[in-house]
């Protein structure tokens, strides 16, 4: 999130899109009815179901799943088109002004430098013009045919509301009033925020999506506002800490990245990493990366990091790919390249796509280890269970060893929310049976590697050997403890840099923050954007004031938000250029003609002049980005793209199937289906009355909903004779599943480029294990592809067919 749950009762208008949160984020959810009661803001939900979410929205359309981006490049186009744009905003505070280069070009769905062999793009054209004075040059008149704003209006002059509705199956009527509704927010007195989820992420073109959204946010000025903002809704209650402390098989903790093998010191290393600033005066905070990097690895090898050895960087692995994501780690173990998996807290026979495919990898595996409190499909892989799970076991030689861990209640220690708060929680219970801490588990593990290679040897135990590990109790690592390490300390006493007599910080003190950061190896800190929750003022994520001056919605003074305490990211961009609010009754920080200051933490040096220093101080210019550079491998800007599986061929592009540079394998394309074999689009979703494949152990639960079903509309129900509560069989070029069918009006078919399409809904929460009865998720019937960015797998758009069947047999 940008901003925080707490901020959108702060807003105008809601739109949620690719999420459900009344469903989904029904706590969260009660800052959106707070926003309705207190501020008469709208609600507007877009969506192939009618959900809960829509059931209390002032506005529905419908939409086909996987067309999101020509939807929203539609609003572009009618705000571009009707002056619906917050021009202070986009002048000053976007790159619309920059020129690009020369040479960049967009024609029939593609950019300049596409290779169709390798599936990806020299994206060397995709950069603004540099100046003789070595920086961007920019247009501010905005006249320049290559400026930005330009080649944006060109961009998404084709997704008329015209071919929205071809495209989308949205009636051009609703389109344009949800058009009109979120263009009024163009006005700097009023805001509009985003609420999305996994029905945005889980597309080979997921990470375009949301850019869409940015974009249209930022031309309409909501970012970096109250009440305005991009709010993913994290599907975990610490999916966001997940990939703030790096547990991506790319990043490092903070963002900072894992080296390549061409990177083979530190110096080549940094090359690439200066972020020289592209406009004079500019912040581009990431000039700070070797502060940042350098005291990670401090914190991780202590004494053993030295400047002689760059600081143990040869420790590091260096990736040969560009990452090892689950759908490679799953092609390469069920080509027979991977001999064991460590399975932590997570679910893959029902969590990964395309569950034949992740059946036989797991049966390749010479070990298998998971951790986990509960009983998983995954763990019992090798289990026949009939036709819900209807394996030979004798076959399957994977050893699989359980280890049993703590639920979230068992433990001490932080959760990061969607909004990046980081809340200190204490345990309520103490774990049964042989339970063990995930951490006692983990430094088990390592203590007893480590006193093999001392005993061993090995080709380069160094890395294993020289790991920092000063715990009071090195069997089990107290939470208190290793959030003092994230926040990080000083190695060597501080001194002031303007003045080497005076002493900043003594040695072995926490750190108050980030800024602190050295690149000399006399700091040390585990994760640079956590620091600052544990410093020598205690434990800023234990703080319960819940306080909240003139009701802003920030609550500065609960809990611990990353970077430095700021609730609302980027909230230089609340004020003009003079460092006025846009919205004098919706404050967040003014220039006082010294200093920044307000209800938030500034997100800007304090004393940087509002008419020189732009608010984006991340970036190199100091701006946001309409136009992308070469920072996404499928485009500058965003493009419609049809899934893989689609139930008509992609109208801006036909020669095109799917996103010409998403993640897929060859050995997957035979099984990539067409409509006329596989008629309907599906997609997946949650309930309110579960939790991933956690509550299905819960009687009460499972009471509630007990049992696997399919929503589809009365429409599809009466073509193939489908009556409520029967049961039917839906497959894909991939497998099959069994369910009851719940015909509802919730769902009705579309029309997309004069074709009826059906939408089938498959709720994801059943398996064969737990309280409740049996059953299957989506994933037996999703493709193995990944978006081009991320490689999150497209759970959420692929082809299926439908009939009536009998009950499935029992085992």
């Amino acid at each position: 999130m940008t901003n925080s749950w707490t901020d959108i009762r702060n807003t105008d208008l809601v739109i949620i899109m690719g999420g459900n949160a009344a469903e989904a984020h029904p706590c969260g959810f009660k800052w959106v009815t707070e926003a309705k009661a207190n501020r008469g803001a709208k609600l507007i939900v877009v969506d192939p179901r009618y959900t809960r979410s829509a059931s209390v929205s002032d506005f529905y359309a419908p939409i086909r799943q996987g067309t999101d981006i020509a939807f929203l490049l539609g609003v572009i186009n009618y705000c571009i088109q009707n002056d619906k744009v917050q021009w202070q905003y986009v002048k000053a505070f976007t790159n619309a002004a920059y020129v690009v280069k020369d040479g960049f070009a967009y024609k029939d769905g593609l950019f300049t430098g596409y290779d169709e062999n390798k599936r990806d793009y020299d994206r060397s054209t995709w950069e603004y013009e540099i100046g003789p004075d070595g920086f961007a040059v920019v247009d501010e008149t905005l006249q320049n045919p290559r400026c930005v704003w330009n080649l944006l209006k060109a961009h998404v002059a084709a997704y008329t509301p015209e071919m929205v509705e071809r495209i989308c199956g949205t009636p051009k009527d609703k389109f344009l009033k949800v058009a009109q509704m979120i263009a009024e927010c163009s006005s700097p007195t009023k805001t509009m925020t985003s609420m999305y989820a996994l029905g945005w992420t889980q597309h080979s073109k997921g990470s375009q999506n949301i850019r869409s959204m940015a974009m249209l946010q930022l031309i309409l000025g909501n970012i970096g506002v109250r009440g305005g903002g991009m709010n993913a809704l994290r599907g975990h209650s610490n999916i966001q800490g997940l990939t703030d402390v790096g547990l991506m098989s790319n990043l490092l903790p903070g963002y900072l990245n894992i080296p390549v093998e061409r990177e083979t010191d530190l110096a080549t290393y940094m090359s690439s990493r200066a972020f020289k600033p592209l406009r004079p005066n500019q912040t581009s905070y990431w000039q700070n990366y070797k502060k940042f990097f350098v005291s990670f690895q401090k914190a991780m090898w202590g004494g053993a990091a030295t400047a002689e050895n760059d600081f143990a960087y040869n420790f590091l692995p260096k990736l040969d790919v560009p990452a090892y994501d689950v759908l490679r780690t799953f092609e390469m173990m069920h080509q027979g390249k991977v001999n064991g998996y460590f399975c932590q807290g997570f679910n893959p026979l029902l969590a990964f796509p395309n569950r034949q495919k992740i059946t036989e990898s797991l049966s390749k595996l010479k070990w298998l280890v998971t951790m986990d409190p509960l009983e998983t499909e995954t763990s019992r892989f090798w289990e026949n269970h009939g036709e819900y799970n209807n394996v030979n076991s004798a076959s399957i030689q994977t050893e699989v060893i359980q280890l049993p861990s703590t639920c979230f209640a068992e433990d001490d220690g932080s959760l990061t929310n969607s909004g990046r708060w980081l809340q200190w929680h204490w345990a309520g219970g103490t774990p049964p049976g042989e339970a063990k801490h995930d951490t006692w588990i983990m430094a088990q593990i390592h203590r007893r590697l480590r006193a093999l290679y001392e005993k061993e040897g090995g080709a380069f135990p160094d890395p294993i050997l020289n790991l920092t590990w000063n715990y009071k109790d090195p069997g089990e690592p107290s939470p208190e403890e290793l959030a003092k390490e994230i926040n990080g300390y000083a190695v060597e006493t501080l001194y002031d840099p303007a003045d080497p007599t005076k002493v900043v910080l003594e040695k072995g003190k926490q750190v108050v923050n980030f800024s602190v950061l050295r690149d000399d190896g006399t700091t040390a800190c585990g994760c640079w954007i956590y620091s600052g929750c544990f410093n020598e003022a205690g434990n800023n994520m234990a703080r319960r004031d819940n306080s909240d001056p003139d009701d802003t919605g920030a609550y500065l003074n609960w809990t611990f938000a990353w970077p430095l305490n700021r609730r609302i990211l980027y909230n230089r961009a609340s004020a003009d250029l003079q460092g006025n609010p846009w919205d004098p009754t919706r404050k967040l920080i003014a220039w006082d003609g010294t200093k920044w200051s307000g209800y938030d933490v500034p997100d800007i040096a304090p004393n940087a002049k509002p008419d020189v220093v732009g608010p984006f101080i991340m970036n190199q210019e100091g701006v946001s980005r309409l136009f992308a550079r070469g920072l996404m491998r499928d485009g500058p800007f965003p493009v419609h793209y049809e899934p893989f599986e689609a139930p008509i061929a992609n109208v801006i592009a036909p020669k095109i199937r799917g996103n010409p540079v998403a993640r897929i394998f060859q050995s997957d394309v035979p099984q990539f289906a067409t409509s006329e074999e596989f008629p309907y689009a599906a997609t997946s979703y949650r309930l309110t009355e579960h939790f991933h494949y956690w509550t299905k152990h819960n009687r009460v639960n499972a009471t509630l909903q007990p049992e696997f079903f399919v929503e589809i509309s009365e429409q599809l129900a009466a073509e193939k004779g489908i009556a409520h509560g029967s049961w039917v069989r839906v497959w894909s070029k991939r497998g099959e599943v069994k369910a009851k069918a719940v015909v509802t009006k919730r769902i009705k078919p579309l029309i997309c480029d004069g074709k009826p399409v059906h939408v089938v809904g498959i709720p994801l929460h059943w398996g064969f294990t737990g309280q409740a009865r049996k059953g299957w998720g989506p994933n037996s019937l999703t493709p193995f592809v990944g978006d081009a960015n991320i490689e999150t797998p497209e759970y959420k758009a692929f082809l299926v067919n439908i009939e009536p069947t009998t009950a499935p047999a029992t085992v």
